[in-house]
């Protein structure tokens, strides 16, 4: 029996318009009273999850900033930051990359030191909070990752820049245009391994659904993982499943539906 549904939200439960799914609310409240717990796991900030679906923000379990932080029920319940040197330290080497932008991600806000209108209205869409700053190095906050965002592509443009790093730090392609850096043992796996020792449920208790390589470890963390049939390709060599619909046909609603778990 499926006690926790965690599903990553661009690219999977949501549209590529970034929107809810019809029917979302009605099969989120089935699932609430047939006892399965809906949560969210996304690279994006908390705050913006929290508008994102604030009709049941009371009853969400939220992994964000892919895993770093994890809130539930009005409650902070697990925080994983990286290391203020390190940050600094990729910070400037970002400043250095061609076609770079930097966001530093933090646990009361995100901060960019661009103002660059096109980079502006693409990271607005993932930060409810966000401060344009002179000068990221002296932004005092709780550093919860720091994220690069090139337009041209980071699996090729950006990426080759920090591999050396991954045996210290979690280098994760979050998206397209996106590098998100994290402690090494912060991810959205992790963070639902530590959920799920918690709350006494198993990997054959959780359903998971994911799409990019942000979503990997979990993956790995759910005997019921399903990759998005527009998942990257990775995903899908390490899921269980691959859906029937992408992202833009409601391929995570209709999968729920199809397990039968939307009845009674």
């Amino acid at each position: 029996m499926i006690k926790l549904i965690v599903t990553d939200m661009d690219g999977t439960l949501l549209n590529d318009k970034h929107q809810l799914p019809p029917g979302f609310w009605e099969a989120e409240k089935k699932l609430t009273d047939n006892g399965i717990l809906f949560s969210i796991a996304s690279g994006r900030q908390f705050y913006n999850l929290e508008m994102t679906v604030e009709r049941i923000k009371d009853r969400t379990m939220f992994f964000a900033e892919n895993g770093t932080y994890v809130y539930h029920k009005g409650k902070e319940l697990y925080v994983n930051p990286l290391e203020r040197e390190a940050a600094m330290g990729f910070i400037k080497m970002g400043r250095k990359l061609e076609h770079t932008n930097l966001v530093l991600c933090g646990k009361e806000s995100a901060y960019v030191e661009s103002d660059d209108k096109e980079f502006i209205a693409e990271v607005s869409q993932f930060y409810e909070r966000l401060k344009i700053v002179k000068d990221l190095t002296n932004v005092n906050d709780t550093i919860l990752k720091v994220t690069l965002c090139n337009f041209n592509g980071v699996e090729d443009n950006t990426y080759p820049h920090f591999v050396n790093y991954t045996d210290r730090y979690k280098v994760a392609v979050a998206a397209k245009v996106y590098i998100d850096i994290t402690a090494l043992d912060a991810n959205k796996g992790n963070a639902i391994k530590g959920v799920q020792q918690e709350l006494g449920i198993s990997p054959d208790e959780t359903l998971v659904f994911g799409d990019y390589l942000n979503d990997l470890e979990m993956m790995k963390v759910a005997t019921h993982s399903y990759a998005m049939k527009n998942a990257h390709r990775d995903i899908k060599d390490v899921s269980k499943h691959i859906t029937e619909f992408d992202n833009n046909e409601n391929g995570v609603l209709k999968t729920i539906e199809a397990l039968g778990l939307l009845d009674g």
